[in-house]
């Protein structure tokens, strides 16, 4: 679809995009023990926060900030070594930690507040527009499409959202809209029957929409904003904390919010449920969400790794990236990523292996510790592996038997699925 001048400078000079990290990630846990929930490992090779970035990058948007304020040692790392633009142009990607200022002292207390103590950094440039957006969703969204319906509405802030059923809206912030789409009325979760029951979209809407017509269909904040510059200024000169709980409702009855109507693939994976699924979605025949689409590719660091090696193995249903070595063993529905060494008799079923930072006998790292695999015989099912996680000979690892949520130490279990955490060394012989 073309895109006028005026969008893609709009997007390419005068927006600046601010990919909100979260907090501690503790729905994520024990997956953000060390790591920010941006920088989670996703689908073998990437990061969650690539899937925002590369958004923007597809669309002309070159100028981005990651707010984050939990072990964001890692997603740095990241960053640096991924997002580099020439010297040529204004581009850049940067991650901004919470920290201590004459202004303030605290955490981050809410999204609005997480961008309320950056402004600073925010207004130094004569950027016109702000994107906002969440760094733990799985979309791919054009913000062109977004930037021509926000300026063809003379909209101040534009809200993406997404067409949900009645069960799903309960979860969600949910608007109602006339039929041009301006928002009049915006609601956090709601549960009362009556309620939900008026905030139904209008029927012509979701005939334009091309939606089934027999179930009642309501409107989702993605949690993706764009503001006028003045407008987020006005919004956040208050203590208000939270965009979606406090300035969105506060906002819409004296200004103009327009909802740009999502209706593609779109996953919240902020839990080890959600992040468990999605990833295994990756593996199906035509997965819901396409890392194949070349014209609009998600970026990554590249690893300079060489091709994944089979000596001989059952492989079924399954996403293999670079640098693996797979012998001998059964592979059902699982994802497997960068470095992985599988040993034979292995047996993975709906596994998620996020892989390792090195092989054996790397420069710089402990000899004494066994190097990172799933060693020979073992049984996985139901289960997240994190990076440099040495599982040892003839061990099982499965959900079978046992609580819904558990912590050991050794591992954790979430609504049914056993988490690994990074770095940890699995005995030979030990059943989980």
């Amino acid at each position: 679809m073309p895109h006028s001048v005026a969008v893609d400078q709009a997007l390419r000079h005068s927006t600046l995009a601010i990919v909100m990290g979260g907090g501690a990630g503790t729905r994520l846990y024990p997956l953000t023990k060390d790591r920010a929930k941006p920088a989670v490992p996703l689908a073998g090779k990437y990061r969650l926060v690539d899937i925002p970035i590369s958004n923007c990058i597809n669309s002309g948007v070159r100028q981005v900030f990651v707010l984050t304020q939990f072990n964001s040692m890692s997603l740095n790392r990241h960053i640096s070594r991924t997002y580099k633009f020439d010297q040529f142009t204004r581009g850049f990607v940067e991650v901004l930690a919470a920290q201590q200022t004459p202004d303030g002292e605290r955490w981050y207390q809410g999204t609005a507040d997480a961008v309320r103590q950056n402004l600073r950094y925010f207004t130094e440039s004569n950027h016109e527009y702000f994107l906002i957006l969440s760094g733990d969703q799985l979309y791919r969204m054009d913000f062109r499409q977004v930037m021509a319906q926000h300026l063809k509405s003379g909209a101040e802030l534009t809200i993406a959202t997404l067409p949900v059923n009645a069960s799903d809206a309960k979860s969600f912030g949910i608007m109602r809209s006339d039929e041009c789409g301006r928002i009049n009325e915006f609601v956090e979760k709601p549960k009362d029957p009556a309620l939900l029951e008026s905030l139904r979209m209008p029927p012509g809407m979701v005939q334009t929409l091309g939606l089934p017509a027999d179930e009642p269909r309501f409107q989702a904040s993605m949690g993706i904003y764009l503001f006028n510059r003045q407008t987020l200024l006005d919004c956040l000169d208050n203590q208000l904390m939270d965009f979606g709980k406090n300035i969105i409702p506060s906002v819409i009855e004296s200004r103009r919010v327009q909802a740009y109507q999502f209706q593609g693939y779109w996953e919240d994976i902020g839990t080890i449920s959600s992040f468990f699924k999605a990833n295994l979605d990756l593996c199906s025949m035509v997965p819901q969400y396409d890392f194949f689409d070349s014209q609009a590719p998600i970026y990554t660091h590249a690893r300079f790794l060489p091709a994944t090696k089979i000596n001989g193995a059952n492989i079924r249903a399954a996403l293999l990236s670079d640098g693996c070595i797979i012998t001998d063993a059964t592979v059902d529905t699982a994802v497997v990523g960068v470095r992985s060494i599988i040993e034979s008799g292995s047996s993975l079923r709906e596994v998620v292996l996020m892989g390792a930072d090195y092989y054996a006998g790397a420069a710089g790292t402990d000899s004494s510790k066994p190097a990172p695999g799933i060693g020979r015989n073992c049984r996985i099912e139901r289960a997240i592996i994190d990076k440099n996680v040495h599982v040892g000979d003839n061990s099982v690892i499965t959900p079978e038997g046992k609580p819904e949520n558990m912590d050991h130490e050794l591992y954790s279990i979430r609504d049914g699925i056993v988490v690994i955490p990074k770095g940890t060394v699995i005995p030979a012989g030990t059943w989980i």
